[in-house]
């Protein structure tokens, strides 16, 4: 076991060393297929490495707590001086989790921008934290403010589906924002394709901690749909998470699941047979489609999903805005603290990660807490940082 923690250890190493020599602003373009003399050393590296290890894929493990840092954020210089002075502070923020849309990461078809997803795992790097990827495949329009692109202009053409579609609140008309038309095989196989050069890019960098999706919440389609399609929207998430596995396999994967409830018993149960993380957007105590029981033909509600994998699979939930200001989504419950969200998470949700946005109202209510004497000795922040099952090992 000592052994295959050494070799992997070596190989990320060498995967830190060769990633300096490759410029921030590499832009690429996977129809040219070239590769640096770096990235053949690093596979020839791998290989004899793991070919000698009797253990195989390893997989990173830091559970603890990470910032969730403010879309606009993440290419502000002042901001992240800022953030990584509060990480440097506080030794219980283990790292960051940064969102990108799909239109953000590839620019044109088969053309791919990772400018700003190298810079910041250097910086992060260079501090002893490390990063967590979203991709973002949902966006929400906020009140009065234009949402950002969510899917590549190619994408938005009949061969497509036009790559997205506009929903909006349950009874409404009015957008609320804009869901990937995942049912399209061709949309499925780009978003794959996606994943697939992130992941020779990633996988083996030692502070590249894990990469997801945004919420399972379909939203209800401003255009109506076919029935079919939201089955085959679940059905090729669940295989793009399955290529997921296989394109970092050193590194978690996770997915964000909350609703819709008749899908929740076989959407959970394929993650963990394919040995995806869980994740939520939400922790809120009280909020009654999130803690709903199984009654008759009612299915149960995501979070009673949580205790019955502890230990099998990572559970990462994420504490958002409005989880700050309300114990239920509708305002309806009481206004938690900090410390009663950080209970719940822990407690009932049986946390290894959890992902606290940066609300500029709040995070210093986060820090004083992470900054208490009995997280802060804590390398893992008091939670539970036993190596899943579903993974052969972990390395720290």
């Amino acid at each position: 076991m000592r052994s295959v923690y050494k070799n992997f250890k070596i190989l990320m190493k060498a995967m830190s060393a060769i990633s300096t020599l490759i410029k921030p602003s590499f832009l690429i373009a996977v129809r040219q297929k070239q590769h640096s003399a770096g990235l053949v050393l690093l596979f020839t590296i791998s290989a004899f490495l793991f070919s000698h290890s009797t253990i195989a894929n390893p997989v990173k493990w830091h559970p603890g707590h990470y910032y969730t840092i403010l879309g606009l954020g993440k290419n502000d210089p002042k901001y992240m001086t800022q953030v990584y002075k509060e990480l440097k502070a506080t030794p219980a923020l283990r790292g960051i989790q940064i969102r990108y849309f799909w239109a953000e990461l590839e620019t044109a078809k088969g053309v791919y921008d990772f400018a700003s997803i190298d810079q910041r795992l250097a910086e992060l790097a260079a501090i002893g934290k490390r990063l967590v990827i979203q991709v973002q495949t949902k966006s929400f329009v906020p009140i009065g403010k234009p949402t950002g692109k969510l899917v590549p202009d190619y994408l938005k053409t009949s061969e497509y589906d036009g790559g997205e579609f506009a929903y909006s609140s349950y009874g409404s008309t009015a957008p609320r924002g804009y869901n990937i038309a995942l049912w399209n095989s061709q949309v499925h196989d780009r978003l794959v394709e996606l994943f697939r050069v992130m992941g020779e890019r990633y996988n083996s960098h030692p502070y590249f901690e894990g990469i997801g999706m945004i919420e399972t919440a379909y939203g209800e389609p401003i255009v109506s749909q076919p029935a079919h399609q939201m089955s085959k929207f679940y059905e090729n998430l669940l295989s793009v998470h399955q290529k997921m596995r296989s394109y970092f396999p050193n590194t978690m994967t996770i997915q964000e699941v909350n609703y819709p409830h008749p899908i929740l018993e076989s959407f959970v149960r394929r993650l963990k047979e394919i040995g995806t993380a869980l994740s939520g957007p939400d922790v809120f105590k009280d909020e009654p489609g999130l803690n709903r029981n199984a009654v008759r033909d009612a299915p149960r509600g995501i979070y009673h999903f949580y205790p019955e994998l502890s230990g099998i699979i990572p559970l990462a939930p994420q504490v958002m805005h409005k989880n700050y200001m309300n114990t239920r989504n509708d305002g309806a419950g009481s206004v938690p603290t900090v410390p009663e969200i950080f209970a719940f998470a822990r407690d009932n949700l049986k946390s290894n990660y959890i992902f606290w946005t940066r609300n500029p109202k709040y995070y210093s209510k986060v820090l004083e807490l992470l900054n208490g004497p009995d997280i802060a000795r804590d390398p893992f922040g008091g939670l539970n940082s036993v190596c899943p099952k579903v993974y052969t090992s972990c390395v720290d």
